[in-house]
């Protein structure tokens, strides 16, 4: 016993001098500074809030798509929130990130193995013709190696960020999960009201070609009105199938971005219902607010943090290891001895490794390492330069969108002023055919773009709340939430 307590008292000796007394080899990770503009270049509209309100304003991003006031869509994104196969997918990287890191930190504890052998063996006749025995081992093994230069810490180190980078890659999959369910519900409320513009016309376009054919049969007009008439409205029928392939193709993704069979939702989607409602304000920000809540920022930097820590674990294999190891336990010819006195069998063992030459192998694995660190600090601050880019975009497309859509609006009530007084004067014999074609022609289009620009004007508002990184809440468990995180 007092040689294992030498031996232990040898080993934590060991590990104060790698904990305490030597500091980890490689550089400390530092977060990047970053030049980043105060406020936002974009001067927002009226019903977009001011771009430089305090960061807390921002608490609204969390569930942006309430401010939209449409329940159906509030019940879609909760069931994409529960069925998503990209969160799960997400949610098992994120316990690959957490193993990886619990297997990181057994680095810094002692390995014990235990075993039992039992060898039989018969010595050559010519030696001893009647020697055969059998031996009995029991025992245990320890083996420990030293962290004296950090290279188990800066695994560690390593580990954790990684796991924080998971977590963060799981919040921007919620992200874009979040604003794609928005997105393509918001495309198909959209490609039901431009069906059903389009059946409208067709409608109209119907009627007209009736009343062309009976002027036509009472020698009013001759037969090219008619024909001119059946060419306007079979132009229009024929974009309507173009219309009714948009709305299955948006009804089948949301289907899948809620893990279900394509066509699952077409009950629950088929009613036509009006887009959703926009936001009386929108709240931007300043720029330092999308470092901390764009998640995909958050996992470049934790992803820089753990390339750096690297560096010193590679670094770590240029300098002496240090190990420790003992073994303690009982040999006898028969197994019911083992335990006596006189059976037991120890060994203690110290190895201090080096390297001194690899033809310069482990100088050449840091240098690569170094250069990933480098690789990914670029990559973070090509990040961070997008995502402000983005968020610009954004405010000028949402600012603007609101002035589209008030023109586009005013042009299809005059389109169908023109329309129904081209159709007043030709019932009249006021006006020719030509004038009716081409009013509602005008028509169509003025009514097919108002809808494209209201949709559009809520596609940039889901655009935005996305590049400003709305969609997860800081502090929470996502894979926890959903009931998917296995602990």
């Amino acid at each position: 016993m007092k040689r294992q307590t030498t031996f232990w008292l040898t080993a934590l000796a060991a590990a104060m001098l790698g904990g305490c007394a030597l500091p980890a080899v490689g550089p400390d990770y530092q977060a990047p500074e970053l030049s980043l503009p105060s406020t936002w270049m974009v001067r927002p509209a009226d019903n977009t809030a001011s771009a430089g309100q305090p960061s807390n304003a921002l608490a609204s991003l969390a569930k942006w798509w309430r401010q939209l006031q449409d329940p159906q869509l509030d019940h879609l994104i909760d069931e994409a929130l529960a069925g998503s196969l990209d969160l799960q997918l997400a949610q098992a990287r994120l316990r690959q990130a957490r193993a990886g890191r619990d297997q990181a930190i057994s680095g810094l504890f002692p390995t014990v193995t235990a075993s039992g052998v039992a060898t039989r063996s018969k010595t050559a006749d010519v030696i001893a013709p009647t020697s055969t025995r059998t031996v009995y081992d029991a025992g245990f093994d320890a083996a420990w190696e030293i962290d004296i230069f950090g290279g188990t810490r800066r695994g560690i180190e390593a580990a954790t960020a990684d796991q924080q980078a998971s977590e963060a890659s799981l919040n921007n999959a919620r992200v874009s999960l979040v604003a794609e369910v928005a997105q393509n519900y918001i495309e198909l409320r959209a490609y039901q009201q431009r069906l059903e513009i389009a059946q409208r016309n067709l409608a109209s376009q119907t009627e007209t070609l009736q009343i062309t054919e009976w002027r036509y049969q009472a020698g009013l007009v001759g037969s090219s009105d008619v024909e001119q008439a059946k060419t306007n409205r079979e132009q229009t029928r024929a974009g309507i199938p173009d219309l009714e392939v948009g709305l299955t193709a948006a009804e089948n993704r949301l289907a899948v971005l809620l893990g279900k069979n394509p066509g699952s939702l077409h009950e629950q989607l088929k009613a036509q219902k009006p887009l959703p409602a926009l936001p009386a304000s929108v709240a931007a920000g300043i720029p330092s607010d999308v470092l901390r809540q764009r998640p995909d920022l958050v996992a470049a930097e934790r992803t820089l943090a753990a390339e750096t820590a690297r560096v010193g674990q590679k670094l770590a294999k240029r300098f002496p290891s240090l190990k420790l190891g003992e073994s303690f336990g009982w040999q006898a010819y028969s197994l019911s001895a083992l335990g006596t006195a006189g059976t037991l069998a120890r060994a203690v063992t110290g190895t201090l490794a080096a390297t001194l030459f690899d033809g310069g192998n482990l100088r050449s694995a840091v240098e690569i390492q170094s250069a990933v660190q480098e690789q990914a600090l670029i990559s973070y601050q090509k990040s961070v330069l997008l995502a402000l880019e983005e968020v610009e975009n954004g405010l000028k497309s949402y600012a603007v969108g609101r002035e589209r859509v008030d023109a586009r609006r005013g042009a299809a009530e005059a389109a169908r002023n023109a329309a129904q007084l081209a159709r007043n004067m030709y019932q009249s014999g006021l006006a020719d055919f030509q004038k009716v074609l081409e009013t509602e022609r005008t028509l169509l289009s003025a009514e097919d773009n108002l809808s494209v620009a209201e949709a559009g004007m809520r596609t940039s508002l889901v655009k935005l709340y996305k590049a400003l990184g709305g969609g997860w809440e800081q502090g929470k468990d996502v894979a926890a939430e959903t009931g998917k995180e296995k602990s």
